[in-house]
């Protein structure tokens, strides 16, 4: 609760506990909520090639962490224009990097449907094997997308 919070907690052993479990986890998801922002301040339509190219700039030498990170959204860009079947059989096929691994599904359904769709949300929790966190994640992704 965060009325019951010490002034001094965020310099306690438990906080110092919390940042070194966390340190490690990535940022892919601001990132992708970041990129929406400024779409919307461009007022350009989301989209796999231009997040890529254009918001990571994988491209660029100095950004080789990206692509290493991204590799599996590059190398499977076609996905992003196919069906939540195709994207959910392919990822169970592929051995997705673990910053990708939960996120792979609900990023190429964003890409494939960018606004929230009901017809996406049943095909997630008939294909998908992450089916509550797929859908969850897609549907912050696309309320978040329609919301800004």
């Amino acid at each position: 609760d965060v009325n019951k919070l010490e002034e001094d907690y965020l310099e306690s052993r438990e906080w110092e506990n919390i940042e070194e479990e966390t340190i490690d986890r990535g940022t892919e998801l601001l990132n992708l909520l970041l990129y929406i922002n400024e779409c919307h301040d461009e007022e350009i339509k989301p989209g796999l090639e231009d997040f890529l190219k254009e918001f990571l700039l994988v491209e660029e030498d100095e950004f080789q962490d990206e692509f290493h990170i991204y590799e599996d959204l590059i190398s499977n860009q076609q996905l992003a224009e196919s069906s939540v079947e195709d994207i959910c059989s392919n990822a169970d096929l592929l051995d997705l990097s673990e910053e990708m691994e939960e996120l792979f599904v609900p990023f190429m359904t964003f890409f494939l449907q960018p606004n929230t769709s009901e017809a996406i949300q049943q095909d997630l929790i008939k294909f998908s094997n992450n089916k509550s966190f797929d859908v969850a994640v897609y549907t912050l992704i696309t309320t978040f997308n329609k919301n800004r």
